[in-house]
């Protein structure tokens, strides 16, 4: 596959064409498409297949508890000024880690560890040190891996941020979303300007390998005026990555949005889209390279030489440098994604404590794990996520390439295996949103921002699924 410095096209025109809501993909299948039936014997196998293969590890760690309720958030979190909740689930967190860790190969190596949330930093040092020494007591990592932590600066001190990055946290992000205080008071989510920097300067001092911060465009009160002011201020706080995301109005789900948020307050679509063309605009101007979807990093960023190189993947943690991994998750509602099969702990408190029981007297095996949802990937889920993975990381694919890069077969010539794929392909390609040759497809600039797009072509779950649980595709 031939090394590309990505550039992207915005055409309006074609960007309401096809806006729509779809899965983001990081994950194929979705993870809608779990269900409440769960057998063990499966999980057992791909752990057991994951242990001959030694095939590498991501771990990730769920910490759900947040002081206060940021009224755009759609993530798993409890919202609790009580500190002492964390004790508990500290206890049980620790508990499903060494049961994962038993069925686990000690010898696999762990290239990648990420705590979410909620809010991670609702811990104390002294509980982080803790989860920390278990974590590395019951798995072996690279001396390399990725260790990245999402914190909020509202509660941060520079004892805080110097302690994680001795801890050995070596990748940090947080939150800005908008640095308009109109809007940070419609979403409750009240971070002075700086506070910000001042979380920033203290994050350089630190000397974490990479900072990322998230901003979201479409929130109320935002316009093209105050979010160009936004861009200039994260600009200067001069982040490795800026994620850019779009925000997902769906009161229909989130009764908190319903509650809290007027859509008489949000920007009309066509200033959402002027907000998305000025923000790539010049995040691009000032040299951060297009990474997909909403990402952006610098030139020398290890995602920007990974996409040049075709080594760029992706996972429910985001996009990442490291190789293709089984995804071993920890805590309520955790995703785990391991060989042929993705996994989901239960997503209350009660449920998942009373799944963390004492060690078991006979052999501990997936049946004892807080698992409350599955699915099982069959042998064309699994070629499909490897080309819906190819396209969201390297806007390209090509059949040769997935043979080699993913060891797979597919046992006849890629255009007649998708044939029906390749009809609503050439649609796209008639548009300009791909370029298309026998058993090979390139993503053109103007398809870029529409990649969700291009992917859901291969997504046989969408044609009976309701899209309506999904965010606009821009």
């Amino acid at each position: 596959m031939k090394s590309l410095l990505q550039t992207v096209e915005f055409d309006a025109d074609l960007i309401q064409k096809y806006n729509q809501p779809l899965p983001r993909y990081t994950s194929y299948p979705p993870a809608t498409e779990l269900t409440d039936q769960f057998n063990a014997h499966v999980v057992d196998a791909a752990f057991a297949t994951g242990n001959y293969k030694q095939t590498p590890l991501s771990l990730y760690c769920h910490i759900p508890f947040c002081q206060s309720a940021c009224y755009f958030c759609g993530c798993n979190t409890i919202v609790t000024q009580k500190t002492a909740v964390t004790n508990p689930y500290l206890d049980a967190l620790i508990r499903n880690i060494e049961q994962v860790a038993s069925l686990t190969d000690s010898q696999r190596v762990v290239n990648q560890l990420h705590w979410g949330g909620g809010t991670p930093n609702y811990l104390t040092l002294e509980q982080v040190d803790r989860l920390w020494q278990v974590l590395h007591q019951q798995f072996s990592f690279s001396q390399d891996a990725e260790i990245s932590i999402e914190v909020n600066p509202a509660t941060l001190s520079r004892d805080y941020i110097l302690g994680l990055r001795e801890i050995g946290f070596n990748r940090i992000s947080f939150g800005i979303q908008d640095f308009d205080p109109r809007v940070q008071v419609a979403i409750n989510r009240l971070q002075p300007e700086d506070m910000l920097f001042q979380v920033m300067d203290w994050m350089r001092e630190a000397a974490f390998d990479s900072v990322n911060v998230d901003l979201i465009y479409g929130l109320p009160y935002q316009s093209l005026t105050t979010f160009s002011d936004t861009i200039t201020k994260t600009l200067a706080l001069d982040p490795d990555r800026i994620a850019v995301f779009n925000f997902a109005y769906l009161p229909h789900l989130l009764p908190m949005q319903q509650k809290h948020i007027d859509p008489a307050t949000l920007p009309s679509p066509s200033e959402k889209l002027d907000i998305l063309h000025m923000s790539i605009d010049q995040l691009t101007h000032h040299g951060y390279q297009f990474i997909g979807m909403d990402h952006f990093a610098k030139p020398d960023d290890e995602l920007t030489l990974a996409q040049q190189t075709g080594q760029l993947h992706r996972n429910f943690q985001g996009y990442t440098t490291q190789p293709e991994s089984d995804l071993l998750s920890f805590g309520i509602t955790a995703i785990s994604m391991f060989q042929n099969v993705y996994t989901q702990n239960y997503k209350r408190l009660k449920g998942f404590y009373d799944a963390i029981a004492p060690s078991p007297t006979d052999q501990l095996t997936a049946k004892h794990l807080p698992i409350e949802r599955s699915v099982v990937l069959s042998k064309d889920d699994i070629l499909r996520r490897a080309i819906i993975m190819e396209l969201m990381c390297q806007f390209e694919l090509s059949k040769a390439a997935i043979e080699d890069k993913y060891h797979l077969n597919f046992e006849q010539d890629f255009d007649t295996y998708f044939a029906r794929e390749r009809r609503d392909l050439e649609t796209l390609a008639a548009d300009g949103l791909v370029r298309l040759t026998p058993n090979h497809i390139e993503v053109a600039p103007a398809g870029r921002l529409l990649i969700r797009n291009i992917a859901a072509v291969f997504d046989t779950y969408l044609r009976n699924r309701k899209i309506r649980q999904f965010s606009q595709s821009v």
